[in-house]
């Protein structure tokens, strides 16, 4: 737990560095805790240490997680590629959806509702010239935020993006930002910009990233999952 707090404390005073460099108010930041391949257990013990958002790769995992942490007032966000016959797992157990890459999987979630609580999604940006990676081309971003506004259940936030290996983070940040520019000229509360994990939160912040994903360097190596 010491040194877990360490971390999470190291962490939370670098990205308030960066907010301050980049004239934002940290406040605006959110600190999303990745905690794939990690215990549940993990989960509760940042959950002691105040964190409120933690982020799930595989639906599994999250299926899992929020099951056996259910008490626990955490917010759960789907970071990894949503399949559509996972789609009504995925829907019991996120609070929010960052990875909108096709009108398909936005309209399984929206039939997976069983009440009128409406889903937060981003729409997941393919920032690279692999059509193989997640996310939808940056041209046909707006269009499929068009078509997510008209699905009821679901709520459009904003976007979400991984920078490339081969570009600079701030060059392909600051593309998303253009991204998200777009976007938010059909749905001006659109104001969310998933962006920046460890090595490049500091390029995120200044591009306005919102949201952060961050996993090993709060929570540590990830266990060997033999």
């Amino acid at each position: 737990m010491t040194d877990l707090r360490t971390r999470l404390s190291a962490i939370d005073a670098r990205i308030a560095d960066a907010a301050r460099l980049a004239g934002r108010d940290p406040a605006e930041i959110t600190r999303i805790v990745v905690t794939k391949f990690h215990p549940a257990s993990l989960v509760r013990e940042l959950h002691e240490l105040g964190v409120a958002e933690v982020g799930e790769n595989r639906q599994q995992e999250l299926s899992a997680k929020q099951a056996e942490l259910a008490v626990l007032d955490l917010r759960w966000h789907f970071i990894g590629q949503a399949q559509t016959n996972k789609a009504s797992a995925i829907r019991r157990s996120a609070n929010v959806v960052h990875s909108i890459d096709r009108p398909r999987i936005a309209d399984a979630l929206d039939r997976a509702a069983e009440d009128d609580t409406r889903l937060d999604v981003l729409v997941q940006i393919n920032l690279t010239d692999d059509l193989g990676r997640g996310g939808v081309a940056p041209a046909d971003a707006v269009g499929l935020a068009e078509h997510v506004l008209t699905l009821p259940t679901l709520r459009l936030r904003g976007v979400m993006a991984v920078a490339p290996l081969d570009e600079e983070p701030a060059s392909a940040f600051a593309r998303l930002r253009d991204v998200a520019d777009g976007i938010r000229t059909v749905d001006s509360d659109a104001t969310w910009i998933s962006a920046g994990m460890t090595g490049d939160f500091v390029e995120a912040i200044a591009a306005g990233a919102t949201h952060l994903r961050i996993g090993s360097a709060i929570t540590g190596p990830r266990p060997d999952r033999g």
